[in-house]
């Protein structure tokens, strides 16, 4: 009882805290509405440089709070796509931030029209476990270059990553600029809450819907980045060694704890034994051991763990054949490690086959005819990401325009995230709204159309008391 009191004592401490943060962030922003591209850029460049001295207390940290964290999965994964981030908005950021004049009418002259990017004001971002760096890193930098102030939830579940990227930020900015939150459950939620003027959630499909919710209380504008189940196809002609190297790629990073990651496979029916040996083959070269190979991933904790593991036995028990891919035949009871793992013959009925894996289980699915592949995929909720491998132009381009999904790679997997120049985001049930370069300047800014004259007002005639001359002219030249 004890306990609880205090829990409950510390939570409403965080959720007093976020709200007075919350008031200081928009009143500083009353104070300076829409800061210059110099010091917008100069914003920018402190957080490279922040990013660069804390890296090595980022790495360790992550590894802390999944039991172990490759620190290369870190750099190549978080920092590395992080830093290229920013490089490319404060290239263009300039040239974004010029007002665009557009076209006036016959009818509307003499007048001017343009477009101007104003900034939102305090921009939330809720950031997942499984990228804590890289999903925070991302939305703050969109945010910043537009011109807002940042307040960031980070999650419970990675609390000293939490704890090393405060106290990052803090020693940049002030916190009426940029802010992190922790807390627990009842803090995310209080969070979501906050009139906003948008909010930026990255997590499951399950807690997006509570989120747009309490956004909705407030008409707060949201971009969902959520998850689903993401399919590979592999093409009958492809080489099959080509698709393998790939798809176990995408499958191993992070031990599959990835929100683009490859979900499940659909082969060709003939191919199915040739690709699971050659995924055997790949998955070993690229992690000869498991249980001390600090390339390999642990899963970030028990519950995770016992999630993922609760698939793999319902599968089991109805009727799916697994694969376990365990070079070396090594043990894992005592651990988080899960072992990249294949599963054949699996149902609808299975919940691997209706929830987000997040994890290094992939089942494998037959199909005949391509055809029957992209029917499989439209009949299910539109996924984050499609993957194709085949070197066939028309198929890829079949594909490409009649598939759905948020994003899309020909021949390799969850590279299209790392393109600054491509916009990121889900469709339906995997999200909604895009960030990342220009498309992430512009979901968090305010396109202000303005309409301008000076002294002379050519509108008079249009004005009532309706009728003369004039007007009718103007419906004969415009009404036709």
């Amino acid at each position: 009882m004890v306990a609880d009191i205090a829990y409950m004592q510390d939570q409403q401490q965080s959720i007093s805290r976020m709200q007075l943060l919350f008031k200081q962030q928009r009143a500083a922003f009353r104070h300076d509405p829409m800061p210059t591209a110099d010091k917008r850029i100069e914003t920018l460049q402190s957080l490279k440089a922040a990013l660069l001295r804390y890296q090595e207390p980022l790495i360790r940290a992550i590894s802390t709070d999944f039991g172990r964290r490759s620190a290369d999965e870190t750099k190549l994964a978080e920092i590395l796509p992080a830093l290229e981030g920013i490089k490319y908005v404060s290239k263009r950021l300039r040239r974004w931030m010029k007002p665009s004049s557009r076209h006036v009418g016959m009818a509307f002259q003499p007048g001017k029209a343009k477009v101007i990017y104003q900034p939102l004001g305090v921009v939330g971002v809720i950031v997942p476990w499984n990228y804590p760096l890289y999903l925070a890193m991302g939305p703050l930098t969109g945010a910043l270059a537009a011109g807002n102030r940042v307040m960031i939830k980070m999650s419970e579940s990675t609390p000293e990553t939490a704890r090393v990227f405060a106290q990052m930020l803090a020693d940049i900015y002030p916190e009426d600029q940029v802010a992190v939150v922790t807390g627990e459950a009842e803090v995310g939620m209080a969070f979501s809450q906050l009139p906003f003027d948008h909010l930026l959630f990255t997590g499951a499909t399950s807690i997006g819907k509570h989120v747009m919710r309490a956004a909705a209380e407030n008409l707060t504008p949201v971009t969902l980045e959520l998850g689903g189940k993401s399919p590979a196809i592999v093409s009958k002609n492809v080489p099959i060694a080509d698709a393998a190297e790939r798809i176990a790629f995408g499958k191993g990073v992070n031990a599959g704890q990835t929100c683009v990651a490859p979900d499940y496979v659909l082969c060709p029916r003939e191919r199915v034994d040739e690709l699971i040996e050659a995924l055997r083959m790949q998955f070993a070269r690229l992690y000869p051991s498991l249980r001390d190979n600090t390339d390999y991933t642990q899963v970030v904790n028990p519950r995770q763990h016992q999630r993922i593991q609760g698939y793999l036995q319902d599968a089991r028990d109805k009727g799916a054949r697994v694969i376990e891919l365990n070079p070396k035949d090594e043990e894992f009871s005592d651990t988080r490690i899960l072992p990249p793992t294949l599963l054949l013959d699996v149902t609808d009925d299975m919940k691997i086959m209706q929830e987000e894996i997040f994890g290094p289980l992939m089942p494998i699915l037959p199909y005949d005819r391509i055809e029957d592949a992209m029917e499989y995929i439209a009949d299910r909720p539109r996924p984050l990401a499609l993957y194709y491998f085949g070197y066939d132009k028309p198929e890829q381009e079949r594909l490409m325009n009649q598939t759905h999904a948020g994003g899309m790679c020909i021949n390799d997997t969850i590279l299209h995230v790392a393109q600054d120049d491509m916009p990121f985001g889900g469709i339906g049930p995997s999200g909604m709204g895009h960030y990342h370069g220009h498309e992430g300047f512009l979901t968090f800014s305010k396109a202000k159309g303005i309409y301008i004259k000076q002294r002379f007002n050519g509108a008079r005639p249009i004005y009532p008391p309706y009728g003369g001359a004039v007007l009718k002219l103007v419906y004969k030249l415009f009404i036709r």
